[in-house]
C-alpha cells in the first residue's frame, strides 16, 4: 500500500470521528482529501514548492 493510500485511509478513519448527518460527511471529506496530499506528498507525486511557488525565484 503506497503512502498515498495510506493518507487517504487514514484521513477518512479520522473523518469518521464526527458524527452527525451532513456535517461529518463534510468533516470526512476535508481530512480525507488532507490524508491524500499528504500521501501524494511523502510518495513524491506532489510537491508543494510548486504550488505555492518559491520564494527564492524572484
Amino acid at each position: 500500500m503506497s503512502a498515498t493510500q495510506t493518507g487517504l485511509l487514514a484521513g477518512l478513519v479520522l473523518g469518521l470521528a464526527a458524527t452527525g448527518g451532513f456535517t461529518a460527511f463534510l468533516v470526512t471529506l476535508a481530512v480525507g482529501v488532507i490524508g491524500l496530499v499528504a500521501g501524494r506528498v511523502l510518495d513524491g507525486e506532489l510537491d508543494l514548492g510548486d504550488l505555492f511557488g518559491r520564494g527564492r525565484d524572484k
